[in-house]
C-alpha cells in the first residue's frame, strides 16, 4: 500500500512539475522543434520538356556559385546527424544530408540523369576551399587539408515540383516549395546536439578525423565547432532582436531582399545595426524568359542580370570582404563565371523572335497525364483573357486555344519592346502601382524606406538600400573581372549589355502568364493557394491557407491548402501576408481591377490558362 502511495505521490509531483513549468517546457520544445512536413516520396518523378538538355540541368542543379550558405564545410554537412533525440541515449540519428530527410524541408531529389540519384538534392552545391568565421583557411585538424564549402545555388529557389496521382512533376525555373528558415534552424540544432549530446561528437570526430585521431586533433575540431556555434548564436541574437517586426515565411516564401541586405550589410560588414526584420516574404518567382525582360528582378528593382545574380550569391552567404583593405575590399567567393553560365542556360543563345518566341528555358506545358483540357471552353476563356488579363500581362505568348495568327503576337508589336546596348530585344515589363493593384504593400514600401549605416571607406554612392546593394555587388563583380583579366568586351557580355540601374517603385512587376498554372501559390507573397481563389470573390479566399502541401489541384490550379502535419498556416491578417488586391468585383474600391467573374467565366479562364 505504501508502495502504491509512493508511486502515486511521485506521479503527482511529476504532473505538478510539468504544469508548473509548462511555459518553460513549451518554450524549450519550440526552440528545439523543427516544424516540417513528413513528405511521402511519390512512386515516380518526371521532367517536362522545357528546352534544356538533362545534362545541362544536372549541371545547373549543382553548379557552384561560391556560396557558403550554412557556414560549415561540405564534409561536416555529410557527417552531421538529424536534429532529433533518439529513444536511447547513445543511438545514432539519421543523416542530416539524407535525401528523404531534406525532402521534408521541400528539396527535390535529383534523378534527372537516367534515374540515378545524385548525392545532394537539387539546389545544393559542393564548393571549393572555404574560410572559417575568422577569415582563416578552414583545414582538417588531422591532415591539414582544405575543407570544401557547401551552399545553395540558383536552382534551390527556382526549381519547383507538384505531385499528382503519386507522380512528382519537376518544374524547372518554377518556384521552390522549400522552408529555408526551418532548414537553417534544423542545421543549427544538429550542430548544437553534436557539441553537447552524449556520443554525437565522438561519432562526428571519427568521421571527420578518423577513429585514431589524437586528443589534440579532437580538441581542435571541437574549437572549430565552438566557433561555428558562436556565429550561429550571433545570428540568432540578431533574429531575436527583430522578431517583433518579422513575419514567418514558411514554405514557398522568403524575404529574399531583406535577407540579402542582412547578410551583406550586417554580417559581412559587421554592423548589427543594419539587421532588418523579415517583414515582407515573397513567393519564389519563376525565372523562364526573365533574362529578356527590361527589369530582371521579380519586383522591378534591378535591371542588370549580373547585379541580380551576384547579389543573390552574396545573400546566400558567399564570402565577402568589406572590412579588411589589406585582403582586398570586395573580394568574394562568388563565381561570376558560373553565374553567367547559368544565366546563359536560362536565356538561351538567341534573343526573342517573332517565329519562336523566347529562347532558352521554356515555360512548362500541361502534362498529358493530367486531366485533359476542354478546348472548347479554353477558346471561350481566351476571349475573356484578352479583355481581362491582356491589358496588364500582355498577349499570351502561344496557346492552342488561340487562332494561329495570334501565336507570338506579343513579339510582333514594337510598342512592348526596347533594345539593349547591342540591339537585342527586351520586353518592357510594366510596374503596376500598389494603390491600383491593392496587394500587400510591405515588400515595396519596406525596400524603399530601408536605409543603412555604411562607412565612407566603401565608396558607396548612397546609404539607401537599393543603390548601396547595387554598388557593393558591382564592386564585387568588378573585383572578380580584374582578378581574372576579363576584357571590357567580355564584361559587357557578362553584364547582359545593360547598365546596373536599380529602382524602388511603389509598384509590382507584371509579366506574361505562360506557365502560370505551374507556379502556386499566388500573388507576390504567396497568400492565395489557387488561381480559382484568385479569380473568385476576394472575401472567400482562405484566410489561413496551409503551405507545405505538394499535392496539385488540377481543377482549381494550385496546391491543396487544408491542414497538414508540419505545415505552415499563413495568417493573411498580418502585414506582409495580405491576400487582398487583384480583385474582380462589381463593387469598386482599392484593388478592384475588373468586374466580378461568375463560376462559368472562371472555369473558362482556368481552361485557357492550362494552355499557356
Amino acid at each position: 500500500m505504501r508502495r502504491k502511495n509512493a508511486v502515486f505521490l511521485i506521479g503527482a509531483l511529476i504532473v505538478a512539475g510539468v504544469l508548473y513549468f509548462k511555459d518553460d517546457l513549451e518554450t524549450l520544445w519550440q526552440g528545439f522543434h523543427v516544424r516540417i512536413v513528413d513528405y511521402q516520396p511519390p512512386a515516380k518523378t518526371v521532367w517536362l520538356k522545357q528546352n534544356v538538355d538533362p545534362k545541362e540541368l544536372s549541371w545547373f542543379y549543382h553548379a557552384d556559385q561560391g556560396t557558403r550558405t550554412f557556414g560549415i564545410p561540405y564534409e561536416w554537412f555529410k557527417a552531421l546527424e538529424q536534429p532529433t533525440l533518439p529513444p536511447l541515449l547513445f543511438t545514432r540519428a539519421g543523416r542530416f544530408s539524407d535525401i528523404s530527410y531534406l525532402a521534408r524541408y521541400g528539396f527535390i531529389p535529383d534523378t534527372v540523369i537516367d534515374g540515378q540519384q545524385h548525392e545532394l538534392p537539387i539546389g545544393f552545391a559542393k564548393g571549393t576551399a572555404m574560410l572559417d568565421a575568422n577569415g582563416a583557411p578552414w583545414r582538417n585538424p588531422r591532415d591539414k587539408s582544405d575543407m570544401n564549402g557547401i551552399g545553395l545555388t540558383c536552382s534551390a529557389c527556382h526549381t519547383g515540383s507538384i505531385t499528382y496521382n503519386n507522380v512528382r512533376v519537376v518544374i524547372d525555373g518554377g518556384p521552390a516549395n522549400t522552408n529555408l528558415f526551418q532548414l537553417q534552424k534544423g542545421l543549427g540544432l544538429s550542430l548544437l546536439l553534436t557539441r553537447y549530446w552524449p556520443g554525437r561528437f565522438s561519432r562526428f570526430a571519427a568521421e571527420i578525423l578518423g577513429e585514431d585521431a589524437t586528443l589534440d586533433e579532437r580538441m581542435e575540431l571541437r574549437a572549430q565547432l565552438d566557433l561555428v556555434l558562436k556565429q550561429y548564436a550571433k545570428i540568432k541574437a540578431l533574429e531575436d532582436s527583430v522578431a517583433p517586426n518579422s513575419v514567418d515565411e514558411g514554405y514557398a516564401r522568403l524575404d529574399a531582399l531583406n535577407r540579402i541586405g542582412n547578410q551583406v550589410f550586417a554580417l559581412d560588414l559587421q554592423r548589427p545595426q543594419n539587421y532588418a526584420a523579415h517583414s515582407a516574404p515573397v513567393h519564389f518567382p519563376r525565372i523562364w524568359n526573365a533574362p529578356w525582360f527590361t527589369w530582371v528582378q521579380y519586383n522591378r528593382s534591378i535591371m542588370q542580370p549580373m547585379v541580380r545574380n551576384a547579389g543573390e550569391s552574396l545573400g546566400v552567404s558567399a564570402e565577402l570582404n568589406l572590412i579588411a583593405p589589406d585582403k582586398g575590399l570586395f573580394k568574394s567567393s562568388s563565381r561570376i563565371d558560373e553565374l553567367f553560365a547559368m544565366e546563359r542556360m536560362i536565356a538561351g543563345q538567341d534573343g526573342p523572335s517573332q517565329d519562336k518566341g523566347f529562347g532558352g528555358l521554356e515555360s512548362p506545358r500541361w502534362p498529358d497525364f493530367f486531366p485533359p483540357i476542354n478546348m472548347d471552353l479554353a477558346r471561350k476563356g481566351g476571349e475573356l483573357y484578352k479583355k481581362i488579363c491582356e491589358p496588364c500581362h500582355l498577349p499570351a505568348i502561344a496557346s492552342k486555344a488561340l487562332p494561329e495568327n495570334e501565336a507570338y503576337a506579343l513579339f510582333k508589336n514594337p510598342k512592348w519592346w526596347v533594345k539593349n546596348d547591342i540591339g537585342q530585344p527586351l520586353l518592357d515589363v510594366e510596374g503596376i502601382p500598389i494603390d491600383h493593384i491593392g496587394t500587400d504593400p510591405a515588400q515595396a514600401v519596406d525596400m524603399k524606406n530601408r536605409t543603412l549605416d555604411v562607412p565612407a571607406s566603401l565608396g558607396l554612392t548612397s546609404s539607401a538600400f537599393g543603390p548601396a546593394l547595387r554598388d557593393v555587388v558591382v564592386k564585387a563583380a568588378n573585383y572578380w573581372y580584374v582578378q581574372n583579366n576579363i576584357s571590357e568586351k567580355r564584361r559587357a557580355e557578362m553584364d547582359g549589355y545593360r547598365p546596373p540601374d536599380v529602382a524602388d517603385p511603389l509598384a509590382y512587376k507584371v509579366r506574361p502568364l505562360n506557365g502560370i498554372w505551374a507556379t502556386p501559390p499566388y500573388l507576390h507573397n504567396g497568400s492565395v493557394p489557387t488561381i480559382e481563389a484568385l479569380l473568385g470573390p476576394a472575401e472567400k479566399r482562405p484566410s489561413k491557407p496551409v503551405l507545405g502541401h505538394r499535392e496539385y489541384d488540377p481543377v482549381n490550379l494550385g496546391y491543396r491548402s487544408d491542414s497538414i502535419a508540419g505545415g505552415f498556416a499563413l495568417d493573411t491578417s498580418l502585414r506582409g501576408n495580405s491576400n487582398r488586391g487583384h480583385e474582380f468585383s462589381n463593387t469598386k474600391g482599392p484593388g478592384v481591377i475588373g468586374p466580378a467573374l461568375d463560376a462559368d467565366q472562371r472555369k473558362a479562364l482556368i481552361e485557357f490558362i492550362k494552355t499557356l
